[in-house]
């Protein structure tokens, strides 16, 4: 039998033919083949995840369940994921990126966590290529209509455009929900004698072997190849949520799995695998919408808003009436056995035998040959004083507003429905969206963010940057960081070159948890990510999640008050190496990032959180993409207040005003809290920059536009 048809290298064949003592059949191949695929096994990127720190005082549940769970204190944690749909966006952007949101809201109810909130990464080509209109807006438009049907707020995100995402878009999709640390779900403790338990929507043939599909790079063929792609239904999602939250809460349920990639495999080796049993399932008791289907679709089938639960035989008719109740389906389909035997029958018939080790983690691992690139150092070359200044100031600055990377995405967020569930304090367009807690002071933070153009000059810098990023805005806003999820979105491991310039990533990333002790704790790998057309740009997404003690220690962006003094924190030469400023200008990447400076990033977020904590500003809003013009351009616009800034510039203006990079922020302060707020960055780079005062925004003679005049938000085509 040709193995290979199936996506299975000789050396998985060979393994799996030893580990069974038989040659596997063609079911079992087909299994495996979707399984042992870099989507669902990680065979390329195992062993570089062991780099990230997964431990700390507030990490709950790490690496190895649906998602990671920090502690919020008095019994409360927050349950978040961030998870990629990035080849069926490109194919279906509309259902790729719905599928996609329901999917990573089912990671979070697996863990009997309530979604509270979601954030997507959004990554497209060219606005002015052929396929972006169409793909963004599809995809734009499968986030909202899902989310807001759903009834989960979308309250932030990230939004990139790239030549390099033409033919491969990126849809990230972030969930995060509350659950009480009394009443967490796992996928881990299923025993002998339990049943299986199949809940909601009907299996079909939408979706099967998806996840081979999303482990291919997208070539015309992997495209006439593809599977039919799932349907999402919202209103069936909402029902399943209910019915599993009270299920959880009347006890009724000992272990609950998501049934996203390879659908009923997945989920069910999976508990039983983590759970130590054995199971036998019977697939002619699957509820299905589709006849004739064999049992090689069922096992693959990604049908979605399905739930899979493990239930004592006791509590069988309950949850039966429960499913009942919100009009789902529900089906005995197997039971729990002693050992590690994984069967599925089917009419009585066994069509597939393993052991439930060998399914979900049997795949022996590939190390790759990594090369640094050969042309990477050239690409560092950057004699900034050969740079001409701008020749208009105001048009430069305007123009870097209005680049589609930096300029407001209202056109998206204006389709979500951000404030649902009436938990939202600050939702998209703000460098941090926050969330209050019912009945609790305690206010949640998050952060999604990414930084692609530093990542492809200097892997390891602009990992670390994209990590520091995120940690950066939360300890400006007085969130303590908790942890973070990750989604590693690169091209083809391959690739020799490509495999190092991730493998660096990683370890940039890692290296900026272990600095700022900020924990990994779940995440998501999408290799291939390419085309005919090339590669898409190293994109690690970074997922934040901090908590904020009160409303009170919540310091917001955009509240200039008149007379408030403007003063930046941190280093003030920034590198024009990757800049929004040195693409707009070039259109070319080039530079080498800033070195990543543990010791100042620590110091950064101590002082960050005291300053919030203490009130002593009036506006805070770490400097990221477009640098300190943009920063204080936005939060101008935001306060709808002018400033008059002049100060020494210790480098090239351009360089001050549009550099990017290091633990930098701006602050407006209020005059009588100066000596304060002085005394508590003492021993760190301090500049005052000047007033907030009049409609005008001036900048040190050079830049001189009225606030109102400033980009306003418009739909990028």
């Amino acid at each position: 039998m040709d193995f290979r048809r199936y996506g299975i290298r000789e050396e998985e064949y060979l393994a799996a033919r030893e580990a069974l003592g038989r040659e596997p059949n063609e079911c079992e191949l087909r299994i495996l083949g979707v399984m042992w695929s870099e989507h669902c096994s990680y065979k390329s990127t195992k062993h570089l995840l062991k780099l990230f720190p997964n431990k700390g005082d507030k990490v709950v549940l790490g690496p190895g369940e649906n998602a990671g769970i920090v502690d919020l204190g008095d019994g409360l944690g927050a349950a978040f994921k961030v998870e990629s749909h990035n080849h069926p966006s490109a194919v279906a952007p509309y259902q790729g990126a719905a599928t996609g949101v329901g999917g990573i809201i089912r990671d979070i109810l697996a863990l009997g966590a309530r979604p509270v909130a979601s954030m997507d990464g959004l990554f497209f080509g060219a606005p002015g290529h052929g396929k972006t209109a169409m793909l963004s807006s599809g995809i734009v438009r499968g986030v909202g209509d899902y989310g807001n049907a759903v009834g989960v707020p979308t309250v932030g995100g990230k939004t990139v455009y790239d030549p390099s995402y033409n033919e491969n878009p990126l849809l990230n999709a972030f969930n995060l929900g509350l659950v009480r640390l009394d009443e967490i779900v796992s996928s881990q403790t299923a025993k002998p004698g339990q049943l299986v338990v199949l809940l909601g929507s009907k299996t079909g043939r939408d979706g099967i072997a998806g996840a081979a599909f999303a482990s291919v790079e997208l070539s015309d063929d992997a495209k006439a190849d593809r599977p039919s792609i799932q349907i999402g239904d919202p209103f069936a999602e909402k029902l399943l949520i209910e019915a599993c939250l009270e299920l959880q809460a009347k006890r009724l349920i000992v272990s609950m799995q998501d049934m996203g990639a390879a659908g009923i495999t997945s989920s069910s080796s999976e508990v039983a695998a983590k759970s130590g049993v054995g199971m036998v399932l019977a697939f002619d008791k699957v509820p299905l919408r589709a006849a004739d289907m064999e049992p090689w679709e069922i096992a693959l089938s990604e049908s979605q808003e399905r739930m899979l639960l493990i239930v004592e035989p006791r509590h069988l008719e309950e949850v039966m009436a429960v499913a009942e109740r919100w009009e789902l389906d529900c089906a005995v389909i197997g039971e729990t056995t002693e050992g590690d035997g994984y069967s599925i029958l089917f009419h009585g018939e066994e069509v597939a035998s393993f052991p439930a080790s060998l399914v979900g983690d049997g795949c022996p691992p590939i190390h790759w040959p990594a090369r640094k690139p050969d042309n990477l150092e050239k690409g560092w070359e950057l004699d900034v004083e050969t740079l001409p200044l701008p020749e208009d100031w105001n048009e430069t600055l305007l123009s870097l507003l209005s680049e589609p990377s930096l300029a407001s995405k209202e056109w998206i967020y204006d389709q979500y429905d951000s404030m649902v569930q009436t938990n939202t304090v600050r939702g998209p367009g703000h460098p941090v969206s926050v969330l209050r807690i019912k009945g609790r002071e305690t206010l949640v933070a998050m952060v999604l963010d990414a930084d692609p153009w530093k990542c492809a000059l200097d892997p390891f810098r602009g990992g670390a940057e994209a990590v520091a990023r995120t940690v950066r805005a939360l300890a400006v806003a007085g969130a303590e960081p908790l942890g973070l999820t990750d989604c590693l979105n690169f091209p083809s491991p391959e690739n020799p070159e490509q495999y190092w310039v991730m493998m660096e990533c990683i370890k940039g990333m890692a290296a900026c948890c272990e600095a700022l002790q900020c924990p990994v704790v779940s995440g998501n790998v999408s290799l291939y990510n390419e085309s005919a057309a090339g590669a898409i740009l190293p994109t690690p997404v970074i997922g934040t999640v901090g908590v904020i003690p009160s409303v009170g220690q919540f310091l917001p962006s955009g509240r200039w008050h008149d007379g408030d003094v403007l003063f930046q924190v941190g280093p003030c030469i920034p590198s024009l190496a990757g800049s929004q400023y040195l693409l707009m200008r070039e259109g070319r990447n080039r530079g080498r990032p800033l070195e990543f400076l543990p010791d100042v990033e620590a110091g950064f977020v101590r002082r960050a959180l005291k300053t919030a904590r203490d009130g002593v500003a009036s506006s805070g809003r770490a400097v990221a993409g477009g640098g300190l013009a943009v920063a204080i351009a936005r939060e101008a616009t935001e306060s709808g207040l002018g400033a008059v800034v002049s100060f020494e510039i210790p480098t090239r203006r351009d360089v001050l005003l549009f550099g990017e990079g290091g633990a930098r922020a701006l602050y407006s302060v209020p005059m009588a809290k100066v000596p304060l707020f002085k005394s508590l960055w003492r021993g760190f780079p301090l500049l005052e920059l000047g007033r907030v005062q009049g409609a005008e925004l001036e900048i040190n003679g050079v830049i001189s536009v009225p606030v109102d005049t400033l980009p306003s938000p418009r739909r990028i085509r």
